[in-house]
């Protein structure tokens, strides 16, 4: 509120009270309200105008704002619990809910796996670690002050303030250490995204992430994803030959990522040393908790996941479903964990060629201990003139 505005109202009740007492006439009284009503709504109208305008650098504020208007506050009801009955306390319903959450983790793989990441690629401990104090000093000069501060309440315009005092210190927390408190926090942020900037060149200079993959990718899209797939099919049925689209969905991908088995494949990719050990330092010793209404659950340990919604999780998801198309003949189609194989089925060759690559990729997610949502999993058949085959995934 500016000192027009606040003048205004504060005139207003002074009117009130005048006409209260007779001193005010009453359109006089009737005026003044009008006159501070007007002000009031063109002040809202330009909040409102303030907030859409700079929504890309302040959704922090135009967030609060919309949670302020809404008129029910949503609450988490009463939770099953299995042989137990219902669950109407917070602290209850915590617990319920994060022992679902880590449900879906799952045990790490054999001894012999995590013996050969172990073992490999020793000598990267005689290397000379990357030296990042420019490029830390360069993020936090470039941090938007009007975003989450994360859950060490240190303001964002603090540590743009403080570059040249904190950007030494941070260096060499992520040059030594690279183990974090929260995945949240801002140097955490800006440590990952340093090592992301560091794993983009390396992936598009080995070319670590194939055509088909078009989720979280720099210049593809989910449209990107729609048209090339449309596109490909249309030639085909367009041609007159008879087209089959499987879809398939692997259950809680992002959750059930080994950390054992990915490191590996780090390793296979040729990542340097530093660059593996930082992943594996981050990926290893997580916990979880669930707050529902200030009650916290107990901490549970984070067996097999890759951080979703972090800085790092996309593009570490990517490398670790890169190896889907390998050996594929027919054609391949990703949007992160969302996969369509298709290809053409006039002959029972066709047939037999998208059902080895079906083969194929189930192989490949028992290996990875992935499972696939077999409910979720589809055939489409397009054709004027369809044999409409049937195809296996596992045993089913």
């Amino acid at each position: 509120m500016n000192r027009e505005l606040l003048d205004k109202c504060k005139h207003k009740k002074e009117a009130y009270r005048g006409w209260k007492q007779g001193q005010v006439a009453w359109d006089e009284y009737r005026e003044t309200v009008r006159a501070a009503r007007d002000q009031v709504r063109k002040a809202k109208a330009l909040i409102d105008l303030n907030l859409a305008s700079d929504i890309k650098g302040n959704k922090k504020s135009f967030c609060g704002y919309i949670s302020d208007k809404r008129k029910t506050r949503e609450n988490v009801g009463p939770l099953q619990k299995e042989k137990r009955g219902l669950v109407t306390q917070d602290t209850g319903k915590a617990e319920v809910l994060n022992e679902f959450f880590a449900s879906v983790f799952i045990s790490k793989c054999s001894s012999h796996t995590a013996q050969v990441t172990e073992g490999k690629g020793r000598d990267w401990e005689n290397e000379e670690p990357l030296t990042v104090e420019d490029q830390v000093q360069d993020h936090l000069r470039n941090l938007k002050v009007h975003e989450s501060m994360g859950p060490d309440e240190m303001h964002l315009q603090v540590l743009r303030e403080l570059v040249d005092e904190v950007a030494k210190p941070l260096s060499v927390l992520l040059e030594k250490s690279w183990q974090l408190v929260s995945l949240t926090s801002v140097p955490g942020k800006i440590m990952g995204q340093i090592l992301l900037e560091t794993m983009v060149r390396h992936m598009e200079n080995k070319e670590v992430i194939g055509d088909s993959q078009h989720g979280f990718t720099k210049g593809k899209s989910c449209l990107t994803n729609l048209v090339v797939f449309y596109d490909g099919v249309k030639t085909s049925v367009d041609k007159g030959k008879a087209t089959d689209v499987i879809y398939l969905d692997l259950c809680k991908t992002f959750h059930t990522v080994l950390h054992d088995i990915f490191v590996t494949k780090l390793e296979r990719h040729g990542f340097d040393g530093w660059t593996i050990w930082w992943i594996r330092n981050w990926l290893d010793g997580h916990t979880q908790n669930v707050s529902v209404n200030s009650s916290i659950s107990k901490w549970r340990s984070v067996m097999s996941d890759v951080p979703q919604g972090s800085v790092l999780g996309s593009a570490l998801f990517n490398i670790f479903v890169s190896d889907t198309d390998s050996g594929i003949k027919c054609i391949l189609s990703k949007f992160a964990d969302n996969t369509k194989l298709y290809g053409v089925v006039n002959t029972l060759e066709g047939r037999d060629a998208i059902q080895k690559n079906l083969d194929r990729i189930e192989r490949w997610a028992r290996v990875n201990r992935m499972k696939f949502s077999k409910a979720k999993c589809k055939v489409l058949h397009i054709s004027w003139c369809h044999p409409k085959h049937s195809y296996r995934l596992g045993g089913e």
